[in-house]
Parts: structure tokens; sequence; C-alpha cells
């Protein structure tokens, strides 16, 4: 059932079961979006006052990762926390990967020629993190396929070998219990499952991570922006906002309600009422139950003019129909979908 607490954030969308693709937004915050808009039309925006939203934001977004608001910062796309953490490692540093994972997790390691990757199966990846690696760096939730890499082995084979790690929450962070300061660093982009406009993205620093070198530092990375906008001396944030950038204000206003709103439904919940529509569908469809919100099928014909059909949003990745579930799916979406997909399932 779609509880009523939920109901006061959240609007069920019939058969949109793709929240791994985008997210929907709490209807408060599209209604601060709708106000920022009017604001700048009129010319009546403050844009002091958007510091309050940013810290609101990495607030909110420190309780969904259980973590503290000192270690979060906002650099925007998963990718660029990413690029920040490749160019911060030291020429010929051996970075391990899963060769499955999302580009954005890959390409800027694999674009720095200083840096040795090592490309593995992600069912490989933790008995790869021995002494030796630099980097492990791995998503917590596959895009394509939904799978969970278990975080707490991963941590701990990666404290035991003494390897650094960098975990992308971007399909986890909002529904799977995260606690990021296990690891080094973490990057999550909003537009997902914590149902932020696009754009906005967090990452967190464990403490005493002292290799990582703001190099993306602008007027935003001062704990007082205003006051030192101009001239040297460099003026650093003591903590991790110093790797935050020069804020998209109406979108981190929208992103400190929709961060608001799932701390208040809380993430064990929100993590068993997805898991359990997904475990929904896959019983329906004859198969094993998983600890996904993300269900991925290999089709013997092709569904997508049914799905259409039958009002259904799904995506295809990596040659599977994949299938989301989140805040705003009921069973009645899983029922359709299973009605739909039987037909088109393989052998």
């Amino acid at each position: 059932m779609f509880s009523e607490d939920v109901r006061t954030h959240f609007t069920p969308v019939a058969g949109y079961c793709n929240t791994a693709t985008v997210g929907i937004p709490p209807r408060a915050a599209v209604t601060t979006l709708r106000a920022c808009l009017a604001d700048w039309e009129r010319g009546t925006l403050d844009p002091v006052a958007f510091d309050d939203d940013v810290l609101r934001a990495r607030t909110a977004f420190a309780t969904i990762v259980n973590t503290t608001v000192d270690r979060v910062a906002m650099p925007g796309a998963a990718s660029i926390t990413a690029g920040l953490v490749a160019s911060c490692l030291p020429d010929g540093a051996r970075v391990l990967c899963a060769r499955e994972d999302f580009t954005s997790v890959l390409f800027p390691f694999l674009a720095d020629e200083r840096l040795h990757v090592d490309l593995v199966d992600l069912d490989a990846l933790l008995d790869a993190v021995v002494p030796g690696v630099d980097l492990v760096a791995v998503s917590a939730v596959q895009s394509a396929d939904g799978r969970v890499t278990d975080l707490d082995a991963l941590a701990a084979a990666a404290d035991a070998a003494g390897v650094r790690t960098f975990v992308d929450c971007t399909q986890a962070a909002g529904w799977l219990p995260v606690h990021a300061d296990r690891f080094d660093v973490t990057a999550c982009a909003a537009y997902k499952w914590v149902g932020a406009p696009r754009g906005v993205g967090f990452m967190t620093v464990r403490d005493g991570v002292d290799w990582l070198v703001p190099r993306l530092a602008g007027w935003y990375a001062s704990d007082t922006p205003w006051q030192s906008c101009y001239g040297p001396p460099l003026h650093l944030a003591p903590d991790a906002s110093r790797f935050t950038v020069s804020p998209a204000w109406f979108d981190v206003a929208a992103t400190a309600v929709a961060t608001e709103a799932l701390v208040d439904i809380g993430i064990e919940r929100i993590h068993g009422h997805d898991v359990a529509l997904a475990n929904d569908l896959r019983a329906r469809l004859d198969l094993p139950p998983s600890d996904s919100a993300i269900v991925s099928l290999a089709m013997a014909s092709d569904p997508t003019a049914d799905l259409a059909a039958a009002g259904l949003v799904t995506a295809s990745r990596n040659g599977l129909t994949r299938l989301s579930f989140h805040l705003t799916n009921t069973v009645a979406d899983v029922a359709s979908a299973a009605h739909t997909l039987a037909p088109h399932l393989g052998p």
C-alpha cells in the first residue's frame, strides 16, 4: 500500500517504473522550483538565501548516507567526483574497477593515462582487492542490472589491504542503506532515487583523506564565500564543503526539499517498500527474490509495444528490460508489469 505519510510527499504515478533513469520528485520540490522561477522573473531573487538550501541539502543527504554534514559536498555530476579522485592519484597508481560498471565510474580513470586500470568482472572484484591496488572504484548498485555490491565486504577488504575506496552511490542513495564513512570518497548524482533536479550531485569524504585536493575550488569552496570573492590568499572551508562548486541555485533549493522528504519517510522504510515491490514482480514471473529495487530481465521477444500500450515506463539497458521501483510505485504497477512482461520472457 501507498501509506499516508508517503502520500504527504509523493503522488503515485501509474506505470512509472523508471526511477533508475529519472526519479519523480516530491510535490514540494516542484513547488519550490516554480517559486524560484517566479522570483527570477520578478527580479526578487535573493542569491545569499540559497546558502541555506545548500546547507539543508547537505545536512539531509548526510542523514541519508549515515554521515555528518561536515563530510558532505555538492560538486555536481558523479563523474566530476570520479575525475577529481582520478586526478589526485599518484602517477602509475593501480585502479581496480568492475568491467560492467557505468562509464561515468570507468571513464575518468581510463582517460587518465597516468593510471593503470585493472578491469575484472564484478563477481571477482572483492577477491581482487589486495595489497598493491591503490584504489578500488565501483558502483554500490549496478545501473544495468541492479546488482548490489556487498559494501560491508568491500569496506573490510579495502581496509585490510590498505586500498583507497571510491563508491558511486547514484543507484543506491535514496533507497539502499549506505554508510558512507566506510569509504574514502562516495559520489551520488541526485536526480534518480533522491528525486532532485538533474545537475545536482553529492560527494562524501571520510575523515583523514588528506590525498584529495580541491582542484575544482572556486568562490564557493570557502566557508565565507560572499566575503572572500576576490583575490588571494587562498581561503578554503575546513570541511568537505571545500569540494562544493558554485551551486545551481534553483536546483539546490528543490534538492533541499527532496532530501528532507526522504529523511522524513526514512531510508529503512523506503528500502523495504522498494525491494518488496521488486521482489513481488520477480515472484509473479517465477524468479527468485533479490536484494535490489531494480529488476532487469532478458526477453525472448520485444515487449516495447505492449509496455507502451499498458502505460508502463521502463528502460532498456545492456540488452535487458529494466524496471525500477520507488516511492511513486504501487502494487498495481507490479501487477500490470507482470501481466505485460510474462508473455515475452525467455525460457
